[in-house]
């Protein structure tokens, strides 16, 4: 009677742990995949790398790091119309939606790092796309205190902490 007891519950923890893991899996939509308009105010001056090499291990952290130039003496409430949090997640739903997933597993840890110039935004951004991480510059539209055109923020990311590092870990905090 014991063994009875025990195949019946090992069935329903089997059904029950299917069932919910089915259920918190993200699910197609009928009319096809996320679309996504990323014309607005980012420059894609250089190509992309394979944005769907990027997977991260199981527990392995990851972050989304945004270089501000300070060069530029932006406001703060300038920096933060500025980032390129946006810019940088729109592009990594369309072409790999599983790391964006993990990122918001993970505590979507989000990092602010100084640049010194524009010429260091470029470096950076090389950098990252030559590793397959996701890198978006922001343009300033002009309309403020800010020349038409301006490279102002770098997004770098969402990707594992290491990979990240690479790129920008000499960097400071701003």
């Amino acid at each position: 009677m014991k063994a009875v007891s025990y195949v019946s519950l090992a069935a329903v923890s089997l059904c029950l742990g299917y069932y919910f893991g089915e259920k918190s899996k993200p699910k197609e939509s009928k009319s096809g995949p996320l679309e996504v308009d990323d014309s607005e105010d980012e420059d894609e001056v250089l190509a992309d790398g394979d944005l769907s090499a990027v997977r991260p291990l199981t527990m392995q952290k990851c972050k989304l790091v945004l270089v501000v130039r300070t060069d530029l003496e932006m406001a703060k409430g300038k920096i933060a119309a500025h980032h390129a949090t946006l810019a940088c997640y729109k592009a990594l739903m369309k072409t790999n939606l599983q790391l964006v997933q993990h990122w918001e597993r993970t505590g979507q840890a989000k990092i602010t790092l100084k640049a010194s110039s524009e010429d260091e935004l470029l470096e950076l951004e090389a950098t990252a796309k030559s590793l397959n991480l996701c890198a978006r510059s922001i343009l300033d539209a002009g309309r403020t205190q800010i020349a038409a055109g301006s490279r102002t923020v770098l997004g770098i990311g969402p990707a594992p902490v290491d990979l990240v590092d690479r790129v920008t870990g000499h960097l400071k905090l701003l």
